[in-house]
């Protein structure tokens, strides 16, 4: 029995793993500058009008989108606004940066494979700083290391055994998004000396080159 279900289980470690390397390559590159997925998601831009000339402007990005990225998108999107409703300026009333931090644990995908796909991989913590290559990036059997008896494990009912999905390597990294959140006040005239207040169409062309639009896929 124990054969069994330690044979059964190995299309499912294969299928977790192939599940995590295609998850990776999904968010292999950084939020481009297109509209979220619903308001306030970390997958591009979205707006709500509060009143004639005043709107909530908010871009989220992905783990690979730094926040400079974010704050620019954000700033981008508010020119963009003005100048579709008729406006020259507009102002940053209210302005914020969101972290978002998360920890993930993936299989490894080295042991048994012939590579390792983060190859020294480091992370930073805010409270720690780097961390050196797999300081704090790998377990190696887990279990051992963290106290789990491996007879626990071995003797259980679904019998999994020393070479299952569980003993292998298990990769933690530290997963940092963020998030611009802004008030933006509308409005014509273009001598305020306001340091909050934009010049719409020079936001657009000074920071176009800056812009990633997404992949036409058509």
């Amino acid at each position: 029995m124990s054969n069994f279900y330690a044979t059964s289980m190995k299309p499912l470690r294969h299928l977790i793993i192939a599940a995590s390397a295609l998850t990776l390559a999904a968010c292999a590159t950084a939020t481009p500058y297109q509209p979220a997925s619903q308001p306030g998601a970390f997958d591009g831009f979205s707006q709500q009008m509060i009143e004639n000339d005043r709107a909530r402007v908010t871009f989220g990005g992905n783990s690979l989108t730094n926040r400079e990225t974010v704050e620019n998108y954000l700033l981008y999107r508010s020119a963009e606004i003005a100048v579709e409703r008729g406006f020259e300026t507009f102002t940053l009333q209210e302005r914020d940066v969101e972290t978002k931090t998360r920890t993930q644990v993936t299989p490894g995908l080295g042991r048994g494979f012939g590579f390792d796909p983060y190859f020294g991989y480091s992370f930073y913590r805010p409270s720690f700083g780097w961390s050196r290559p797999f300081a704090f990036s790998r377990y190696d059997r887990f279990r051992n290391r963290r106290g789990f008896a491996r007879r626990g494990f071995a003797n259980s009912r679904f019998g999994f055994g020393g070479n299952d999905f569980f003993a292998n390597d298990f990769d933690v990294r530290e997963i940092t998004k963020y998030r611009a959140t802004a008030e933006v006040k509308f409005g014509r005239g273009l001598n305020s000396e306001d340091p909050r207040t934009f010049n719409a169409r020079e936001v657009l062309q000074n920071l176009a080159g800056t812009i990633e639009f997404p992949e036409n896929k058509s």
